[in-house]
């Protein structure tokens, strides 16, 4: 096997439970439409493929029929835009929590002299405050964020983004995610995915992880990759 030279790591439900904050700048968005709240694992669900993806699924399930298609202007959607921008602003960091193992693994990864890389689909802004609150931000020798490629994951431009500023070839890279989102993205990119078995899987949940190789924490990858 060629040897690993780096780690990808997705963000949300991989290195933090980023849900509880996402759901409350949700609902105060939709509390300003007078819409009734969701619950956490409603918004759950619909994390994993970017700002733009989760607002339409909350719309439609909110029966804001305008927004419930792929139209990337209507105005419904572009006023959503701007209250969740806002509202997530002030919850992102506050309830979320990093994962058991996370800390841990990071060091040692590094302590193996792998370089690291954050690759999410959350937009930019966001990102940098969420890694800096939870004191990641030291440990990433990249981040690549929703908005940092022309697509987002699943699509692999973010992946290879990544080797391409880490200088490390894709097939001596691995990803560690949480969703069948990763497990696609690292497919079409040529490199290993490794699962954690919490986060936001997505539906069908890890029955669809084909191919996947399933960890129970971060903890877990140095001794993974071996030497």
């Amino acid at each position: 096997m060629t040897a690993t030279r780096a780690v990808l790591i997705d963000l949300d439900g991989t290195l933090v439970d980023s849900a509880p904050d996402i759901a409350a700048a949700v609902n105060g968005m939709l509390h300003e439409w007078g819409r009734p709240a969701l619950s956490l694992d409603t918004v759950k669900g619909f994390i994993g493929n970017g700002v733009p993806t989760l607002l339409r699924r909350v719309l439609a399930c909110s029966a804001i029929d305008d927004c419930a298609h792929d139209g990337a202007h209507d105005g419904a959607y572009e006023s959503a835009l701007r209250a969740f921008e806002r509202h997530y602003a002030a919850t992102n960091g506050v309830s979320g929590r990093v994962y058991a193992g996370v800390p841990e693994g990071l060091r040692a990864l590094r302590a193996a002299g792998l370089l690291l890389g954050c690759v999410t689909n959350k937009p930019g802004a966001a990102t940098d405050a969420l890694l800096a609150r939870c004191d990641l931000t030291p440990f990433f020798d990249v981040v690549v964020a929703g908005d940092s490629t022309a697509f987002m994951k699943p699509h692999p431009a973010p992946l290879l983004y990544a080797c391409r500023r880490l200088g490390v070839a894709p097939a001596r890279c691995v990803l560690v995610g949480d969703s069948t989102v990763d497990v696609a993205a690292a497919g079409a990119a040529g490199m290993p995915v490794y699962i954690v078995r919490y986060g936001y899987p997505g539906p069908g949940g890890h029955a669809r992880m084909t191919g996947a190789i399933l960890i129970d924490s971060l903890a877990e990858m140095a001794p993974l990759l071996g030497p």
